[in-house]
């Protein structure tokens, strides 16, 4: 690899996968390679959760690792109880971690084992996989490889843009007819972020966010599992419309069968297409939450510690390596083609309740049939769960969700005909985002999965701010507490909402509020 500022966490990423953990010598041996300060790689290192820094004279970690998420629909189906049962049977020359979500909530729980993912994990189906040695990445086998893409006229828009046929006014004017807007959970409008950026100075660079950590969300993962050209056919329209020659993909690092496809998928780009097509590079994340926001995934990118940016500028001014970014999120992009191909109308014309377009719903907890599903926008929980979900497990009741991840807070059963849709939730204090929709039952507490995603919010917060990072801490203290202190929870919400300094701090008190509000006998409220 060439030695580059800005893949210091590629390298770490490396240190890391070779020895199990990173060393202090490991750390002043990479700042003499990169004439950097130990302190400037010190500060990366321990700021990612996906690396275990090791000091002169501590343990070091055991080499194999099995990870169990802990999120709000793991811990539904019995990750506590799966972490317990693992750290009795386990042996010592194996470390059993809790880890935040790792974009598998319709398989809940989930263990991981070393990189091989476990679904529905057992403690004996997570011991015959240690035993059997099956810690390799699990890469989805029937993924559509470019020959089959093509086959079905892929690339074919992208070749039409180039070649002049299909203008870039009639692109950009399809984009801002069709109604496509952000789907990682900002819903900005996609047809004018492109053309704000079109009118920027080149040279201009694209970030693409595939760092769906967001607790209930795993879209993103299930298109580039299946049809990850697609996705990237999207993504060179884009860069040749705006004129950008130089693309960055960030993954998360739970996603290596993802990174493994995309690496692949790509390869097989350039067998077909002239050196012309834009660079992409692929970036690995490292187990930061807070990586999905743009500028913090911007500073990411550049090898540094992910900490959200003040604005303005906005990335799409100043953003990656100080020039003119345009940010998007995987699932936007994988729409262009389709449409493009079928028309702003085709779009545009799907919907209920008066909402506009498709929505990709993550949806995970008590139904029978979780999973990615298509739906229209605007569709409510109930329609969502008896249509496309296959109805309630059986023996439970539609008592309560979330319907936009962790941050969206979580709405009563009396509220599930609503439309489900951006801008429909906020008079409840909740709303979409990533659209990723947890199904509580009479059986699940409300109270407790608040609690669990103010613990998630406490541990991902990156710190930089006081108002989100002692307000996640004594939000989820106060939370513990058999008798909730509404009015000083209030209070605390009131600051972080007002004075964090991203979305994270901001939309943290939607899961109080909205407990409080809806579910007032769970925390002694009157």
């Amino acid at each position: 690899m060439p030695i580059q500022r800005d893949l210091l966490i590629e390298y770490l990423h490396k240190l890391q996968d070779r020895y199990s953990h990173i060393s202090a010598g490991h750390i002043v041996a990479l700042a003499d390679l990169m004439k950097l300060a130990p302190v400037e790689i010190y500060e990366v290192a321990t700021f990612y959760h996906h690396f275990d820094v090791v000091a002169d004279g501590q343990p070091i970690p055991p080499a194999l690792t099995v990870r169990v998420c802990e999120s709000v629909t793991c811990e539904l189906f019995g990750s506590e109880l799966l972490v317990s049962s693992l750290q009795a049977s386990l042996g010592d020359d194996v470390r059993v971690q809790r880890v935040p979500c790792v974009g598998r909530c319709d398989e809940a729980p989930v263990a991981v084992v070393g990189k091989n993912a476990i679904p529905r994990a057992t403690v004996s189906q997570v011991s015959d996989v240690i035993r059997e040695g099956n810690t390799a990445i699990t890469v989805q086998p029937d993924w559509i490889s470019i020959e089959e893409y093509r086959r079905g006229d892929g690339y074919k828009t992208y070749e039409a843009c180039r070649a002049g046929s299909l203008t870039h006014e009639h692109i950009l004017d399809e984009l801002e007819n069709s109604g496509l807007r952000g789907l990682g959970g900002a819903g900005f409008p996609a047809g004018r972020k492109w053309r704000i950026l079109k009118d920027q100075p080149a040279p201009r660079l694209m970030a693409i966010n595939i760092d769906e950590g967001e607790p209930g969300t795993f879209k993103d993962r299930y298109y580039l599992e299946r049809d990850p050209h697609r996705f990237i056919e999207g993504m060179l329209i884009a860069a040749e419309v705006i004129g950008i020659d130089c693309c960055y993909l960030y993954v998360r690092d739970e996603y290596p069968g993802v990174l493994q496809i995309l690496e692949d998928a790509i390869k097989e780009l350039g067998s077909v297409f002239d050196n012309q097509l834009p660079e992409v590079h692929i970036r690995r994340g490292a187990g930061a939450y807070i990586c999905g926001e743009e500028s913090a995934m911007i500073e990411s990118i550049e090898g540094k510690r992910g900490m959200p940016r003040l604005r303005p500028p906005y990335v799409a001014e100043v953003g990656l390596f100080g020039r003119p970014t345009l940010e998007h999120n995987c699932e936007t992009l994988y729409w262009v083609r389709d449409i493009l191909e079928h028309g702003a109308d085709w779009f545009s014309g799907q919907g209920r309740r008066g909402r506009h377009g498709l929505r990709s719903f993550s949806v995970s907890g008590r139904v029978k049939k979780p999973g990615v599903h298509l739906a229209p926008a605007g569709i409510s929980v109930r329609e969502l769960i008896e249509e496309f979900c296959g109805g309630m497990l059986d023996g439970h009741t539609f008592n309560a969700y979330f319907p936009g991840g962790a941050s969206g807070g979580i709405l009563p059963a009396s509220l599930g005909d609503e439309p489900l849709d951006f801008d429909t939730l906020q008079a409840h204090g909740s709303f979409i985002g990533s659209a990723a929709v947890i199904i509580l039952s009479d059986q699940d507490s409300p109270r407790q999965a608040a609690l669990n995603t103010m613990r998630f919010f406490s541990h991902e917060s990156c710190g930089q701010c006081t108002p989100c990072r002692v307000g996640c801490d004594r939000a989820e203290r106060l939370m513990e507490l058999p008798h909730w202190d509404t009015e000083l929870l209030e209070e605390l919400a009131c600051v972080m909402e007002d004075a964090s300094i991203c979305g994270l701090g901001q939309a943290a008190p939607n899961p109080i509020r909205t407990v409080i509000r809806y579910f007032p006998e769970e925390v002694g409220a009157e």
